[in-house]
């Protein structure tokens, strides 16, 4: 048995040990095989032998834009900063990374349950609500139409990012900074605030990569466990 005049010294370093812990960022790719993730591609489902939709290469994990699908986390996370280095490695073109994602297939037979941070080239930033939902300053400035809104098939689901200009010329690598915290999502692109969201529906959800027709190269994608916001 240990004294007990050394207890509150354990209890210190505890402490230290956890609030360390709590604040250390982990890699969600190891730059080697995709352990951590799987894919939902639903041209696999008539023909498993359809091409890979997600690779690595070269150290990068590669989005080759098509069969059109996902590649989401096996696990679920909540209260995170991801940051994202990606670029188009060919044409410009459509990606996004999607977070909260829950129930597969919930738009078009295609798109998770989940709320999608774009990647499309000049768009970079935008929400579109996938089945779940956010709201903005400006709503319908940005969002159009107050009758029109909605989250599901025919509905106006994108919401426009702040600002335009915020990406790198084609072929330069760009960082996208996702900060989750509760119902909040906020966005920075190549350190811009581009988008800025609360009362989100969903407050923890796997996080998805898309194969959208373009391919899009990452080589970072890197989680941090947060208990406030960025500024």
């Amino acid at each position: 048995m240990f004294s007990k005049n050394l207890l509150p010294i354990l209890l210190l370093l505890i402490g230290f040990n956890s609030i360390a812990f709590a604040q250390k960022s982990m890699n969600l790719f190891n730059g080697k095989d995709l352990k951590g993730w799987h894919a939902d591609v639903p041209a696999k489902d008539k023909n498993p032998d359809t091409p890979a939709s997600f690779i690595v290469r070269d150290r990068k994990l590669v989005s080759m834009g098509n069969p059109k699908g996902h590649l989401i986390t096996d696990a679920i996370f909540s209260n995170y900063r991801l940051d994202v280095e990606y670029r188009f490695a060919g044409k410009p073109g459509n990606c996004g990374v999607l977070v909260h994602a829950s129930a597969p297939r919930a738009l078009y037979k295609m798109f998770p349950k989940s709320l999608e941070v774009q990647m499309q080239h000049q768009d970079a930033g935008d929400f579109w609500c996938i089945e779940e939902d956010i709201t903005v300053p400006n709503m319908e400035e940005r969002r159009g139409p107050k009758e029109n809104w909605g989250i599901s098939a025919g509905k106006e689901r994108r919401i426009k990012n702040l600002t335009d200009g915020s990406e790198k010329p084609l072929g330069q690598w760009n960082t996208m900074r996702i900060e989750c915290l509760n119902d909040k999502v906020r966005v920075w692109v190549n350190g811009v605030l581009v988008n800025d969201g609360y009362n989100c529906t969903a407050t923890q959800g796997q996080i998805a990569i898309q194969a959208e027709g373009s391919e899009v190269e990452f080589k970072k994608l890197e989680l941090t466990p947060i208990k406030k916001l960025s500024k």
